[in-house]
């Protein structure tokens, strides 16, 4: 199982996945050596002013630096804030789900993110990931303009708004020292659990990358940290509670679940307001209410379900929740071991909070009646659900850890059940 004291947090050694993304980079951009570059003993690797290629990785292996490889490198033809705000009109000229928040803040952003103060590091692992995992750069860019976009919609000014773009570019440079597969935008919906153990860490890692090797707020770094928490305590990776998380952390945290919600032009952004409302209690009420209101102020949704279709899912949605309650209530019934107590413990609290959320929606009491936009409610409500299974499953067992082989498997066939609805 991974743990955050796994990743290196000294950033003294080479990171081989950063590396491979810098190297890759490297064969369309100029990149290179800022300084001249030192193991710990003090042996001469690299030279200043010499390009970065596949001989340095060579040089690095097994190697404790005296300084940190990211400190040492410059791409001198990367990203930059030209490029940045580039990317950016393009995105706000896109057809997305989120284009209607985007374009009422669109030239405020443009301007901001002109002066985005853009740290040679950031740089240089933004220019590696524009080349080599570009739907990771685009997932950037989306949550920089988002994150800012909200921001400005609650009338910050020009200081927090480019703090917010900042955060919403930055987050998820941890995923850069993650294998490429697990990093990607929507891996949180599409992982197994044993690459998902590979993805929890990224927000510490990305935190660590940002108060060590940059001069950025300590609140940004604070932000990225939080970006995968919940006011519940349900997220990862530290399973912070209200009292704990941090203002930006809460906006860069609904930044993400709608980014997450809406991946694809075929999302819409009520997809996005089901997911932040699934669960009551897991996101701040002010960012989420922004996207929200710009859901319902959108034309209706057109549904092609009967009410009899619509009821026949509503009753099939309810049945998955009673079956996943069951399951866990019986094996946590007599379960001995207590890892495996507590993480079924974990079960029944996160399945217990989408019951509540189901509850509260309302949609099953009033089906003979329903309006177009419920039943599209109903369709988005149905995918998150059984989204939200599957994070129950990796959940309950990534905090179970490594039990006795009898337990694991009796836990494996209770998650089975969870993640197959």
């Amino acid at each position: 199982m991974s743990t955050l004291s796994h990743h290196d947090t000294s950033f003294r050694s080479a990171n081989p996945h950063a590396l491979a993304a810098i190297l890759e980079a490297s064969e369309t951009k100029r990149i290179i050596a800022a300084t001249d570059i030192f193991d710990i003993s003090g042996i001469k690797l690299w030279a200043s002013n010499q390009p970065v290629s596949a001989a340095l990785q060579r040089k690095l292996l097994d190697r404790q630096l005296r300084q940190p490889l990211e400190s040492c490198l410059v791409a001198q033809d990367g990203v930059t804030s030209i490029t940045l705000l580039d990317s950016l009109n393009e995105l706000l000229q896109a057809d997305t789900p989120l284009a209607p928040v985007l374009r009422a803040h669109g030239a405020r952003l443009a301007r901001e993110a002109a002066y985005l103060p853009l740290h040679p590091v950031v740089q240089l692992l933004l220019t590696a990931a524009e080349t080599s995992r570009p739907q990771a750069y685009d997932h950037a860019i989306a949550a920089m303009a988002l994150n800012g976009a909200l921001m400005a919609a609650s009338g910050g000014d020009v200081a927090a708004i480019r703090l917010a773009m900042l955060c919403g570019l930055t987050h998820d440079l941890g995923e850069m020292y993650i294998a490429s597969a697990h990093g990607e935008a929507d891996a949180d919906r599409a992982l197994d659990f044993v690459s998902y153990q590979q993805l929890v860490v990224h927000p510490h890692v990305g935190s660590l990358l940002i108060s060590q090797l940059t001069n950025y707020p300590a609140s940004l770094a604070r932000a990225v940290a939080e970006h995968h928490e919940r006011l519940d305590g349900s997220g990862y990776p530290h399973a912070l509670g209200a009292d704990r998380f941090s203002p930006l952390g809460r906006l860069l945290a609904v930044t993400e679940a709608t980014l997450s919600a809406a991946r694809s032009p075929y999302d819409t952004l009520l997809r996005a307001s089901v997911a932040l409302r699934a669960v009551p209690g897991e996101f701040d009420q002010h960012w989420m209410g922004r996207i929200t209101q710009a859901a319902t102020a959108l034309a209706p949704q057109k549904s092609v379900m009967e009410p009899a279709d619509v009821q026949a899912r509503l009753v099939a949605l309810d049945s998955v929740l009673n079956a996943a309650e069951a399951n866990v209530a019986v094996v946590a019934g007599r379960s001995k071991h207590l890892a495996m107590k507590k993480a079924l413990e974990l079960a029944q609290y996160l399945i217990s909070r989408l019951r509540a959320g189901w509850n509260e929606s309302g949609l099953w009491s009033n089906v003979d009646t329903m309006a177009a936009a419920d039943a599209a409610e109903v369709e988005a409500l149905e995918d998150e659900l059984y989204f939200r299974l599957r994070g129950v499953q990796r959940a309950t067992l990534l905090a179970a850890g490594k039990l006795p082989p009898e337990e694991a498997a009796v836990l494996d066939e209770v998650c089975e059940s969870l993640a197959m609805g």
